[in-house]
């Protein structure tokens, strides 16, 4: 591990009070959930297609069985990313997490202020009269009924517009924060950072990968994940190639004096 950039992105942490962290699949994936691109991710099984707006509507069923197997995971526990992010946060480091990842694992963690802007796994909402459904809700019904992704608390004409999709941003699809509003209030957060964390994810789906850009002239930029990003080689931009979990530990230990080489 490059102590001198841990050193570097520590004495960054100390001093800073409006960090914002933007965190992708990578940190997840120590808690036993797959990510989307590498080798062994979920884009091995299937086409990036299956989990898109279109496919949902022409194949519901499948995309449920592909949705719940690989995208629900209930069980997980958060990491020490998760952790150490959630104990800086009640330190009064952290301004905002901002999550690709629908798993909760921040929450479940602690952190309170957390933007999901991928969406949630958590719960399905009918695309007609709104009444939201827990996932553990449609699991049961996907065992018990035959049109389980039909709402059946409303009445329309065609049936396809009663259909419950899970909470998720797809390909094709928008979420919450993909409105004007939304981003704005994201690049707000972003100017007012005095440092800008990102953790397992690679920067390279739009608008997510953006964000990065709209921190002010000469705040700084850590970057720890595995693979290369497009902001590797920035200005006021460090790098670690390593496990979050083990950089983040670190860097907590130096943070509270404990400093080993």
């Amino acid at each position: 591990m490059n102590s001198n950039m841990l050193d570097t992105c520590t004495n960054f942490i100390r001093d800073a009070r409006k960090i914002v962290v933007l965190t992708g699949a990578g940190i997840s994936t120590e808690s036993g959930i797959k990510d989307f691109r590498s080798r062994t991710g979920i884009y091995s099984l299937a086409p990036e297609y299956i989990l898109s707006l279109d496919y949902f509507y022409q194949h519901p069923i499948e995309f449920y069985q592909f949705a719940v197997e690989n995208l629900y995971h209930p069980n997980a526990l958060p990491n020490k990313g998760h952790e150490i992010l959630a104990k800086w946060e009640h330190e009064g480091k952290i301004a905002t997490i901002i999550t690709q990842n629908i798993d909760g694992l921040h929450q479940k963690a602690g952190s309170k202020n957390v933007i999901e802007f991928h969406g949630t796994m958590k719960t399905a909402t009918c695309l007609n009269c709104g009444k939201k459904y827990v996932t553990e809700e449609m699991v049961r019904r996907i065992e018990t009924m035959e049109d389980f992704y039909v709402c059946n608390h409303c009445d329309s004409k065609d049936k396809e517009d009663r259909y419950i999709k899970p909470d998720v941003v797809l390909f094709g699809d928008t979420g919450n924060w993909f409105s004007t509003k939304g981003i704005n209030t994201i690049i707000q957060y972003m100017n007012e950072a005095d440092f800008v964390l990102v953790l397992g994810t690679s920067l390279l789906v739009a608008p997510f990968s953006i964000f990065p850009q709209y921190r002010k002239k000469g705040v700084p930029l850590c970057i720890i994940n595995k693979g290369e990003t497009p902001y590797d080689f920035g200005a006021d931009t460090y790098v670690i190639h390593e496990s979050i979990g083990k950089a983040m530990t670190q860097i907590d230990n130096w943070l509270n004096n404990r400093k080993e080489y």
